[in-house]
């Protein structure tokens, strides 16, 4: 498929003498591709060795690759909800993947303060184009209500886990899709992905008509299960390349099309043709840059939502998907939670340089109103990354991350400096920390809970810091306290 891109940098950002002459400065486009359940390791530059992703290390080669970005969480919805209001999960108000009726997840509240209302403020032309996730058709999270003027795609992640699935929505109008239904076999109808980014071309085409620049969000559900892509060239470059087991999944029922995953005879091939078919995405969307001419005025931001999925098939174990780090999608071990993050933007960020600085999701909002001028609000809990995209001095630090996750008993983690503890099992009746030094055990292997009281003690107490109560999303069991002790 090829679509057509038309892409335009607009707005004028300041006047600026030069010689006795006053030229515009241009706001900069934005596009940032969040793949979902996408692994550290899945990326040639992040050292995949199995499949090549030619385009994105492409990007990280002209670019800057980040080694210590952490998602939002380890799911998600809340990972997503981190990122767009510039909060951590221990304040950001959805904290986790609930479904509600009649087909969504747990909604933004009414009064957020999202990237889009500050990019939509400062005259970009805001689309969304993907899995959404934040909020049902019509409630307080509906995207057009979070400041996105253009919105096609999976409004429910549930409904996300199927490739082929009867309908999307481009913004409320629900739009069927009569190849993908019973009587046309699974795998033969209209590949969502395909569709999605055929409707992210024409809303840059639109803001080109209007000489606005843009803000493009693309979210696409590329690699999560369910595993399938369509029978062409990309997949019979694998197939037979890797040794399968074939997964029986759910091929009828209630469940088919709704949140069920196929059955995949070639597991192995079809991840690896889904993250190339993500590659080939990404490569017509940097050529058609470069041929608009607005290449050299557009930031590029490509991460992943959370670590690695093991669900439909999927086996992150053969690739290697959390590359040195321990845990998946779910855990807070670093393997669910570091995720590659590479930003171009030329003339302003190093080409092919790398960085351990330490940041987070909730770094990109400030970044954001940093990079188009949107002034500073109080409530959020991420520093602008401006700086050091720039290679300027005074870069802000964090002093530690926090992440939570409310499925699987509840678990919490917080990082500062080398030291990470981790709170587990947070509604057992057996709860327990594990500390962990990451400089000296990056894969956490060896707890030191019990050889360093103090240190958990000192980041136990981060812990009641950053985590704010929220009754929608009750982690804690209301006897906790300060003062529990540390089992």
């Amino acid at each position: 498929m090829r679509g057509k891109l038309l892409w335009m940098a607009g707005g004028a950002l300041a006047a600026a003498s030069c010689g006795g002459e006053k030229r515009e400065a241009k706001l900069p486009n934005v596009v940032f591709i969040l793949a979902d359940d996408l692994g550290w390791g899945d990326l040639g530059c992040y050292g995949q060795e199995l499949f090549t992703t030619p385009n994105i290390d492409a990007l990280a080669a002209n670019g800057l690759r980040f080694t210590q970005c952490y998602s939002g969480t380890t799911v998600s919805a809340p990972s997503r909800s981190c990122l767009v209001t510039g909060t951590h999960s221990g304040h950001t108000a959805v904290r986790g993947n609930v479904e509600l009726p009649p087909e969504g997840q747990f909604p933004l509240p009414a009064d957020s303060r999202t990237v889009f209302h500050d990019l939509k403020e400062a005259g970009y032309a805001t689309g969304a184009f993907g899995k959404w996730g934040l909020g049902f058709i019509g409630s307080t999270g509906d995207p057009n209500t979070q400041g996105i003027d253009r919105f096609f795609g999976y409004n429910c992640q549930l409904l996300a886990h199927s490739y082929y699935p009867d309908h999307l929505w481009d913004n409320s109008q629900r739009v069927e899709l009569t190849d993908n239904t019973d009587s046309v076999p699974y795998g033969e109808g209209t590949y969502s992905p395909d569709l999605i980014h055929s409707k992210a071309l024409e809303f840059l085409d639109a803001s080109v008509s209007e000489g606005k620049p843009f803000f493009l969000w693309y979210p696409t559900t590329i690699p999560h299960a369910e595993l399938i892509v369509p029978q062409d060239s990309i997949l019979l470059k694998y197939k037979g390349k890797f040794p399968e087991n074939p997964y029986r999944g759910i091929d009828d029922g209630p469940y088919f099309r709704k949140g069920g995953y196929v059955s995949q005879e070639y597991p192995h091939a079809t991840f690896a043709a889904m993250v190339s078919r993500l590659d080939w995405y990404v490569g017509d969307l940097v050529a058609r840059l470069k041929e608009l001419g607005v290449y050299e005025n557009t930031v590029i931001v490509f991460a992943s939502d959370n670590g690695p999925h093991m669900e439909g098939g999927a086996d992150p174990d053969f690739f290697d998907s959390n590359g040195p780090w321990r845990g998946y999608k779910r855990d807070v071990y670093e393997g669910g939670i570091r995720v590659p993050m590479i930003v171009s933007w030329p003339g302003h960020v190093a080409e092919g340089e790398t960085t351990d600085f330490m940041c987070s999701f909730w770094d990109m909002m400030p970044t954001l109103r940093d990079l188009t001028g949107v002034a500073s609000v109080d409530g959020m809990d991420g520093a602008s990354l401006l700086p050091l995209l720039k290679g300027e001095k005074g870069q802000k630090e964090h002093d530690y991350l926090y992440f939570e996750f409310q499925e699987l008993g509840g678990r919490q983690a917080v990082r500062q400096g080398p030291w990470k503890l981790i709170h587990m099992d947070i509604r057992s009746d057996a709860p327990r920390y594990e500390l962990y030094n990451l400089d000296s055990d990056p894969g956490e292997t060896r707890d030191l809970a019990a050889a360093e009281p103090d240190k958990v003690e000192d980041l136990r107490k981060l812990m009641v810091e950053a985590h704010v109560p929220n009754p929608d999303f009750p982690l804690l069991p209301e006897e906790w306290n300060n003062k529990r002790q540390i089992k």
